[in-house]
């Protein structure tokens, strides 16, 4: 299926057409991975499509940002790119909501591992996209494989950055669990415990209580795992950040996946082990978190920026 398009991308302050949207081939980030970026979505309400989560996502790109300079020297405020966002899902006239990608790269400036000398740039793209693991998933679940790649260590790449050139580590486990006939893979950290899909958070229902592996064990700090576990608490169910190790996704009760691009998707297998249809803590969460999303509920209102305000 080819890549759905839309009609502009936003570059340094100027929209551009899809496909004259181009860097040189000798940008930085093309050959070392040098950037940064962000996945948020859009989602329709019946006050038009609603961003969600959308300033904690650009707070995290600056965050990010700030980890790999001179990306951090970028002129565009939070709020300039908020308003950028807002403003190119208008032109594109995304109705029913989208995906959205803001990168900041390095421009062409010097061939070599020092990126001091590029200039960065800003870009912004939007474009229509289901659910990534697919729509079948999010009610039967997926079968994941535990990978042989372990999760980038804290002192290797800073996991807490959402940097491009890191995730070469989900590919390579992405890969070996689609070879493997797999749907998507889970990842160990340097020390055994589990940290996270290839790009998703990991939460494991035992005895009714929700657990997800804490920051320190590699995962990133996802927005849509903040959220799930507000939900989880206003719904009544217990939620630790606590280390897991393999056998305990064997023995789980429930397991899904939460990302931007993944939303909630339960867990049916691991390992060749069945863990069942999606549960009722995994359905009640994901039905309230659509809701939330399509702003239905109005104690998470505050989760959506409105295109049109």
């Amino acid at each position: 299926m080819p890549f759905p398009k839309a009609d502009k991308i936003w570059m340094d302050g100027e929209l551009v057409d899809w496909d004259a949207a181009t860097v040189h081939v000798l940008t930085p980030t093309l050959h070392y991975g040098y950037g940064v970026f962000e996945g948020i979505r859009a989602y329709p309400t019946e006050q038009g499509p609603a961003v969600f989560e959308l300033r904690p996502h650009i707070e995290r790109l600056h965050r990010s940002a700030k980890i790999y300079p001179p990306l951090d020297s970028i002129p565009y405020s939070v709020d300039d790119l908020c308003e950028a966002i807002l403003g190119l899902i208008e032109v594109n006239g995304h109705e029913g909501g989208c995906y959205i990608r803001p990168t900041i790269i390095l421009g062409y400036g010097e061939i070599g591992l020092n990126p001091l000398p590029s200039r960065p740039q800003t870009i912004i793209a939007t474009w229509e996209w289901g659910a990534y693991l697919g729509e079948d998933a999010l009610v039967n679940g997926v079968r994941v494989c535990i990978s042989s790649y372990r999760r980038i260590g804290k002192n290797t790449i800073p996991p807490q950055g959402k940097a491009n050139g890191q995730y070469l580590n989900s590919s390579l486990a992405k890969v070996e669990a689609l070879r493997s006939g797999y749907d998507e893979a889970i990842m160990l950290s340097e020390d055994g415990y589990v940290a996270e899909g290839t790009g998703e958070n990991l939460f494991v229902v035992r005895d009714g209580v929700l657990l997800t592996p804490p920051l320190s064990d590699g995962p990133l700090g996802g927005i849509t795992r903040a959220a799930v576990m507000e939900i989880a608490r206003d719904l009544g169910v217990e939620v630790h950040e606590t280390s897991l190790v393999r056998t305990d996704l064997f023995l789980a009760d429930e397991i899904f996946l939460t990302g931007t691009a993944a939303e909630i998707t339960p867990v049916r297998e691991v390992d060749g082990r069945e863990i069942g249809p999606r549960g009722p803590v995994t359905e009640q969460i994901q039905s309230t978190f659509i809701d939330a999303v399509r702003g239905r509920l109005d104690r998470y209102k505050g989760w959506l920026t409105y295109v049109e305000g």
